[in-house]
């Protein structure tokens, strides 16, 4: 894991040529994800790479780093807020206590639906999101798609808050999530994402919550085959550039990126839109077995977590204009 000095040191190393012109007079910019090879968000930013080559005719190029080659998210955007990385695709999460706005975003049951999400992050409220980055060095470019999480297990079927009882399940390091799923009447459960497969298959929990594409990649049906579609998070991503990189594009070159960046975001929710159903088939295939839930029970359930996370007047105005837009 990157320490501050580290990261600083890492700037030193790659601002050989930072956004200096090659002898062809090109610019090479950094972008980082944590996300293999031939993801979607990956394969958008080539994408946007692509873009920015041909309207600007070859004077910048993308420098793609995956696989968390540059660490994992809460690193790289630091390194990104310093300008040591140019762009960089991220979750929300990870930002919740720098950018109150994207704890948002983030709260369980908020989204109907992901068209619903879409309107939301492609209209004012997402711009007014978006500029809440600007005082931590920050130009959001697009907000990318990350599917709806559902929970699964190894015991049942949920179809009610019953069904929850006791269960034990894994969660990602967040508060928010914890609190979430505690509410429903399981016991949250922080666990690495990389130990729990085994954790599934030895009973340590006895189960998890994410979307189709990660249930599927790890072959968690293999150990936990009931998918229950509580879709109690749609929160989407961001694709991000520094600040310092962006001051030093000329207002033409800014508008290209942004016109780049729009592209880049409608093309990674077209190949996420293919990899979900892709992911559900090979799952259902596999043995899974999906059924719906009673959602509403679920949403009451919320109202100690809403009240906990929702503090300020601010994101009480915010979290009612996301539910009042059609």
């Amino acid at each position: 894991m990157l320490t501050r000095r580290r990261a600083l040191a890492l700037a030193a190393a790659l601002s050989l040529a930072p956004l200096t012109p090659a002898l062809a007079q090109s610019v090479t910019l950094r972008s980082a994800d944590i996300h293999p090879d031939g993801y979607p968000t990956v394969e958008a930013v080539k994408y946007f790479g692509k873009i920015l080559d041909e309207k600007t005719n070859g004077k910048y190029k993308i420098q793609l780093f995956f696989s968390a080659q540059l660490g994992q998210e809460k690193e790289t955007i630091e390194q990104t807020r310093f300008g040591v990385i140019d762009l960089n695709r991220v979750n929300t999460a990870p930002f919740n206590n720098l950018i109150p706005e994207t704890a948002v975003l983030g709260l369980p049951f908020l989204f109907r639906s992901v068209d619903h999400m879409y309107k939301v992050v492609d209209g004012p409220l997402g711009g007014e999101i978006a500029k809440a980055f600007e005082p931590h060095g920050l130009i959001v470019l697009g907000f990318f798609d990350s599917g709806a999480r559902s929970i699964y297990n190894s015991k049942r079927p949920i179809k009610t808050l019953a069904d929850m009882k006791g269960m034990k399940i894994r969660v990602q390091q967040s508060d928010l999530f914890i609190s979430m799923i505690n509410a429903l009447g399981a016991n949250a459960t922080p666990m690495p994402f990389g130990e729990l497969y085994s954790a599934l298959q030895t009973g340590l929990v006895d189960g998890a919550e994410n979307n189709y594409p990660s249930y599927e990649s790890v072959k968690h049906y293999e150990v936990a085959k009931y998918y229950s579609l509580t879709e109690h998070s749609m929160a989407p991503e961001v694709f991000v550039m520094s600040k310092m990189a962006w001051d030093k594009l000329s207002p033409g070159d800014q508008k290209i990126f942004k016109e780049a960046g729009a592209a880049a975001t409608l093309k990674m929710r077209e190949l996420w839109a293919a990899r979900d159903a892709e992911a559900k088939a090979k799952v259902v295939k596999g043995g899974a077995l999906i059924n719906e839930v009673e959602k509403q029970p679920f949403i009451d359930a919320m109202k100690p977590v809403y009240d906990k996370f929702v503090t300020s007047e601010k994101m009480k105005s915010l979290v009612d204009r996301i539910k009042a837009t059609q």
